[in-house]
């Protein structure tokens, strides 16, 4: 009896052993000088990544450091592609940020969609990544940056997909979109932090803002949009007074489409207890791999 139990016992421990996490994957710290700055990111690359693999670079928050975890890891994992999570530097708060004008980056030079354009490059070549696939997404500040990136003339990224952005008044006013780019914005109507109806009069110290409808419109008209469709999705957390209105604008021709989830009654976050973002978010960059 002793002995059959001992033998249980090994294969029990043997079964454990042989059980493969989920979701494999190794994180990179690295760090390269872009522009005069040393740029800090994270590689985050799944278990046997081929060559020419896409890239999707995603930026922090305003005040956050770029940690490892995001709402794209286990969709890389999945769906086979790397994910660089970039650092922003310090601002004159000496808060890591992305520099979209804010009134406390008045004088900052800091030119983020240069050094993010370049960062994007030597992780496609150190990291042996595609030059074609590489995207953006970005998390409030960071989805500052995807609107500041689609109003700018680059070409390193072909999509974006903002997380609780808001487009600055200054770059609405005195930019024009830099070309036509898919855009996808995730959005709480109960968001105190980048309001929904956007915040014209500064109260909140941010700086002035559009309302978030008006942001993608400028997005929609530049991107040629001609058709547009709406959905009810139910969210994942049952338990939760909300629903989302998926809105999808349409380039028949182009297909430089513009998406819009209003998450009604939810706050500043991913949307995680909402709906699978990385899902989401992937889905809609998936459509533009060559």
């Amino acid at each position: 009896m002793k002995r059959l139990l001992k033998i249980l016992g090994i294969v029990i421990a043997l079964t454990q052993m042989c059980i493969l996490p989920t979701f494999a994957q190794k994180i990179v710290n690295d760090s390269v000088k872009i522009n005069g700055e040393l740029r800090r990111y994270k590689m985050i690359i799944p278990d046997n990544l081929p060559d020419d693999a896409p890239l999707v670079m995603v930026c922090h928050g305003y005040g956050n450091t770029g940690k490892s975890k995001t709402w794209m890891n286990k969709a890389a994992v999945r769906h086979n592609f790397a994910v660089c999570v970039a650092q922003g530097l310090k601002d004159s708060k000496g808060k890591h940020s992305w520099n979209v004008g804010y009134p406390t980056q008045k004088d900052w030079k800091v030119d983020d969609v240069s050094a993010l354009c370049k960062l994007a490059a030597i992780v496609q070549n150190k990291y042996r990544l595609s030059k074609k696939n590489t995207f953006l997404t970005g998390m409030s500040n960071g989805g500052d940056l995807c609107y500041l990136m689609a109003h700018s003339k680059q070409t390193t990224f072909k999509a974006f997909a903002s997380l609780a952005g808001q487009l600055m008044y200054p770059i609405y006013e005195n930019k024009k979109v830099g070309r036509p780019v898919p855009f996808m914005e995730i959005h709480g109507t109960n968001d105190k932090v980048s309001r929904w109806t956007g915040d014209m009069e500064n109260k909140d110290g941010w700086g002035e803002y559009v309302p978030v409808p008006l942001a993608i419109c400028r997005i929609v008209d530049a991107n040629k949009c001609t058709a547009i469709s709406s959905d009810t999705i139910a969210v994942t957390d049952t338990t939760l007074n909300s629903h989302i209105i998926k809105y999808e604008f349409s380039n028949p021709r182009t297909h430089n489409d513009v998406w819009l989830y209003k998450v009604i009654n939810a706050p500043h976050c991913w949307f995680e207890k909402y709906i699978n973002t990385g899902e989401e978010v992937w889905r809609f960059f998936s459509r533009y791999i060559q």
